[in-house]
């Protein structure tokens, strides 16, 4: 009997990546603000090339979702502005006002 763990792979990445995202935007908004969407802009369009240059069905389908979650974190960036000013996050104390 054989088995496909292709989906599995690519469902546990996802996750992964995912997970990953969310506290790094959080860390990312609290430290350099939302200035810093640009550093997801890069990541995206790298992870894009990645995925359109890799032969490998599994690595190419991986940096795929990379790039668009990459790209969904410059979404979440200035989002979580908004929830950091509702009070819903908290304030980094050590940056100017003017940067935040």
């Amino acid at each position: 009997m054989y088995m496909n763990f292709t989906g599995i792979i690519i469902g546990l990445c996802t996750f992964l990546i995912i997970g990953l995202c969310h506290p790094l935007v959080i860390k990312a908004e609290y430290y350099f603000g939302k200035g810093c969407w640009w550093a997801f802009l890069l990541a995206g369009l790298g992870f894009g090339s990645v995925s359109l240059l890799v032969e490998d069905f599994v690595l190419s389908t991986v940096a795929g979702v990379a790039a668009f979650s990459s790209f969904w974190s410059i979404l979440e960036l200035f989002e979580q502005e908004k929830r950091v000013a509702r009070g819903w996050f908290p304030r980094n104390p050590a940056r100017k006002k003017s940067e935040q």
